[in-house]
């Protein structure tokens, strides 16, 4: 029970404070996630940007494919099994139901949790799973994608401190949160705030991908008995197999007809914007790198998927991928002007190094974008900073697409913005 957990936080929290105090040069001091200034500004841009750059990181948990997820239900010790959540378009997680409001979900990377009733206890046999105990009301969230679906299902008081600034959030919920005080700061996903994760009852951290980059940061929130939930939509393939993650948010908040609901909406946006003919103008769709490289979308990714959707043809289609696990291909400025030199449009992704504020600025990362014919032809086009933050609307960047692609009406642009 959550007693037993507050009196083993409270013998950690004591060693990391003793830690913290021992002078520099008598050992190795605990992190306790206060950062500079700079460091918290740069996390926010991480945070708040793509986490998903980091799906192709080659960690070996970063897998597409859902070969950690059982076939059939788990068998444990004192559950007796009811039903499984049946999947439209996600792949990447499962979601099984027990007796007296036991839950089970597994995630692609082998990641297992059984949700432990409010006033129940948890199994005595629980070698291999993390133990979430409901009601969830004090999440910590790195994962800024997963915050829009918690919002949609009326769930977002239940976060209550964030791995992101609120100058880093581009969606209304956690900035007005922060606003009021109803949701903190507690560090960013590298090094978060052990002391106020404790003192503020954390009783999960949901965490990007990015986190599989720092497994001593997840050792130590296990350690102190804070489950850790890596959300993993961006691996699905389909932009409504991404959305679809609103219902294994649903399960864990007991708001399953709420997420159900809203998935039944979306899927209904999704059936109006996916008649669209085909144009067959090509589009590129990248971000540039520090080092000059250029980052694109995966074939099968859903940013390409919502291209063709849109009646675009994705000019990376043929590319021969050298990662099938990465949601993204980094390749060099020489390969990306041999494919999009000609393209009819390029859209930047404003979400990994930030926005464009006119073409001269892409021009300025390398002088060869000068070339190319969408940015001479007027062209360019750039994705805002609210897209990878908004799962619970991704599908509206189809409209987007098409409406960049006849000359649309720019005023009914979501997503999607003319770099002049």
């Amino acid at each position: 029970m959550r007693e037993k957990k507050s009196s083993k936080r409270i013998r950690v929290l004591m060693l990391i404070l003793l830690t913290v105090l021992v002078p520099a040069g008598c050992g190795n001091a605990v992190k306790s996630g206060y950062t500079s200034a700079e460091d918290s500004l740069q996390a926010d841009s991480v945070s708040a940007g793509e986490e998903q750059t980091s799906d192709g990181g080659g960690a070996s948990a970063d897998k597409r494919e859902n070969t950690y997820i059982d076939e059939k239900a788990p068998e444990i010790k004192g559950l007796k099994y009811s039903d499984t959540m049946e999947l439209s378009y996600a792949e990447g997680f499962r979601v099984d139901y027990y007796e007296e409001g036991y839950k089970i979900f597994q995630l692609r990377n082998g990641d297992a949790f059984i949700l432990v009733p409010e006033g129940k206890e948890a199994p005595e046999d629980t070698e291999g799973y993390q133990i979430l105990y409901a009601p969830l009301d004090h999440i910590y969230m790195a994962a800024t994608s997963a915050m829009s679906l918690f919002d949609a299902i009326d769930a977002a008081d239940a976060v209550t401190m964030t791995g992101t600034q609120q100058q880093g959030w581009y969606i209304d919920a956690p900035r007005e949160a922060m606003k009021r005080g109803d949701m903190i700061y507690a560090g960013k996903y590298s090094s978060p705030d052990y002391e106020m994760l404790i003192l503020n009852e954390c009783d999960a951290a949901i965490e990007s991908s990015m986190i599989f980059h720092t497994p001593e940061v997840q050792e130590m929130l296990r350690d102190l008995d804070i489950p850790v939930f890596v959300d993993q939509s961006s691996y699905e393939k389909s932009s409504l197999g991404r959305s679809e993650w609103i219902r294994l948010y649903g399960a864990m908040m007991d708001r399953e007809d709420e997420a159900a609901a809203y998935f039944e909406e979306q899927s209904r946006i999704m059936d109006e914007v996916s008649g669209y003919e085909e144009t067959g103008k090509t589009v590129a769709y990248f971000s540039v790198n520090s080092d000059g490289s250029c980052v694109i979308r995966r074939p099968e990714d859903y940013v390409s998927e919502m291209i063709r959707k849109g009646g675009g043809e994705y000019v990376f289609d043929s590319l021969k991928e050298t990662d099938g696990n990465a949601a993204t291909i980094t390749i060099s400025m020489e390969e990306f002007y041999s494919k999009a030199a000609d393209c009819d449009y390029l859209i930047y992704n404003s979400t990994i190094e930030g926005g464009l504020r006119d073409k001269e600025e892409l021009i300025g990362k390398n002088a060869l974008f000068g070339e190319f014919s969408a940015v001479r032809k007027g062209n360019l086009w750039q994705v805002n900073r609210k897209m990878y933050q908004s799962t619970d609307k991704v599908s509206q960047f189809i409209r987007d697409v098409h409406i960049m692609l006849t000359d649309g009406d720019e005023a009914m642009l979501t997503f999607l913005e003319k770099v002049r």
